[in-house]
């Protein structure tokens, strides 16, 4: 099986190619420039690969949550490439993401949601495969879901900007952080690659993004809060 993943929920752009379990991918930092460079990137990857799209036997992508521009970049890029060549496309958790790549089985996945605010999810692995113990969701950082036991690992930028509250919150249950993490197409496309095998691939044009906040932005009155009124 050959799996093309892109993630651009950051402000890294990556992506890669999954072929039986061996990955090749690409990471740079992008900011906000990740339009101008997913599809350049893929077109070197598959050349260095000596593959087509039409060669794959899916697209995945990292769904988020995560930038809203980001999100909808990736999710794109997924829909008309696999309309393209008549792919299915699996959406990938950006937070599971996250838990894939860190290595260890126990890990509360955290990015920063700006305004005050996180995306949050923990998960377990159990038989080779990682199961949610808290659901995606948006929160304060002194608010995330309290977790049964220890042995956690934190990942994601989250940790890096509210570590104190997080650890705080998770007072002897976490065994070390990593706050640099973000989530890279090498890991969307492990994830991916599971979900095609178990038939779980969509058609493009169900391809949607993970949004955990409805508004992205405050209004100068809801920034000002009370001293407004």
């Amino acid at each position: 099986m050959r799996v093309l993943a892109v993630e651009t929920s950051t402000e890294y752009c990556s992506v890669a190619l999954w072929q039986d379990g061996v990955i090749m991918e690409r990471c740079d930092l992008a900011v906000q420039k990740h339009s101008e460079m997913l599809i350049a990137m893929l077109g070197a990857l598959l050349q260095d690969a000596g593959f087509r799209i039409q060669d794959m036997d899916g697209i995945a992508f990292g769904m988020g949550p995560g930038s809203f521009t980001g999100v909808r970049i990736a999710c794109g890029a997924a829909q008309g490439l696999a309309f393209g060549a008549n792919l299915p496309v699996a959406g990938v958790c950006t937070l599971q993401a996250l838990a894939e790549a860190s290595g260890q089985p126990r890990v509360i996945a955290v990015l920063d949601a700006r305004m005050g605010e996180i995306y949050h999810a923990a998960y377990e692995k159990r038989d080779d495969a990682w199961a949610a113990v808290s659901e995606p969701q948006l929160c304060k950082p002194d608010e995330a879901t309290p977790l049964p036991g220890n042995g956690w690992f934190g990942a994601g930028s989250g940790f890096a900007m509210y570590g104190e509250a997080l650890s705080r919150r998770y007072a002897g249950q976490l065994q070390d952080i990593d706050g640099t993490a973000v989530p890279q197409a090498a890991a969307i496309a492990v994830l991916g690659a599971a979900q095609f095998a178990q038939g779980r691939g969509v058609d493009a044009a169900e391809a949607l993004p993970l949004y955990l906040r409805d508004k992205v932005a405050l209004k100068t009155s809801e920034r000002e809060g009370p001293r407004s009124a």
